[in-house]
């Protein structure tokens, strides 16, 4: 297998980072109860269990994950999404989570500081591996992985341009016809990359690869839609805020209405692929 390779990493500055923090959704508690029975996470003080989150964004995966760990470690090469994840855990008074700047050629070194044979009991990774070198990385975290411990590579849902549903196909759509090209990207998603990421986590020694999905239905406003769709446009594509009304009209106009009050319906269908040390 060769060695995978990765994108330039893009810019979710500023405003991108800001509505990351404010409507990205996190996990429901059945995914980190997954989690600590997969992987027996220990949260004792001094001896518990010390966790990865990279790629971390603005926290939805760290915060909760801080409550079944002794320590957390937050890696994000966005200074903006670590200090909105920083202001997130002052706010939850969380107090057992670090908030690092790096990417995922960093985690070699970050580790090796790390007191322990094996410090890590759990990686997470959530809608960001396909930014990294996933096959690099795997191989790069099953030795500094403690006995039992783990991988796992969380897809928290389809995004919202790449669903099988009638609103999702027309908002896709309207951003073809604004971006001047295919809107194909899953972000991780896919069931291709997800074959791939498995593939790989048994190529670097992990074994009962597997995954768990847990599922539910939800339902989007058009403010929920738009904020998620904004937190993942790389800031130079983003919209001015003087031209921000417009884009955001022609989307929704360009939408079905949505069939109830409470929006446009989702089935959000979390992916859980993990590998064990």
């Amino acid at each position: 297998m060769t060695s995978s390779t990765a994108p330039a990493l893009p810019d979710f500055s500023g405003e991108v980072a800001a509505y990351y923090a404010e409507y990205r959704r996190g996990c429901p508690p059945a995914v980190f109860d997954t989690l600590a029975r997969t992987f027996g996470l220990d949260a004792h003080p001094g001896i518990g269990d010390l966790a990865l989150d990279l790629g971390c964004g603005t926290g939805q995966l760290a915060l909760p994950l801080a409550a079944r760990v002794r320590t957390v470690l937050g890696l994000d090469p966005e200074p903006d999404m670590l200090r909105g994840a920083r202001a997130a855990a002052d706010r939850a008074g969380v107090r057992n989570a670090l908030w690092l700047l790096g990417t995922d050629a960093d985690v070699p070194a970050l580790v090796d500081l790390l007191p322990g044979d094996r410090p890590l009991g759990l990686t997470v990774i959530g809608n960001a591996l396909h930014w990294m070198r996933s096959e690099e990385l795997f191989r790069a975290l099953r030795p500094r992985t403690r006995a039992g411990g783990g991988v796992a590579v969380i897809a928290n849902g389809t995004p919202v341009w790449a669903q099988d549903t009638d609103w999702s196909q027309a908002l896709r759509g309207a951003l073809e016809e604004h971006f001047g090209r295919p809107v194909t990207a899953t972000c991780g998603t896919g069931a291709a990359e997800r074959e791939r990421y498995a593939a790989e986590l048994a190529g670097a020694g992990f074994t009962d690869v597997r995954e768990t999905v847990i599922a539910y239905e939800d339902a989007l406003t058009s403010d929920r839609l738009l904020g998620t769709l904004y937190s993942a446009i790389p800031a130079p594509q983003l919209p001015s805020d003087a031209d921000r009304p417009a884009f955001a009209a022609r989307l929704l106009a360009a939408l079905p209405a949505p069939p109830t009050a409470a929006g446009y319906p989702e089935e959000v269908r979390i992916s859980l692929l993990t590998g064990r040390a």
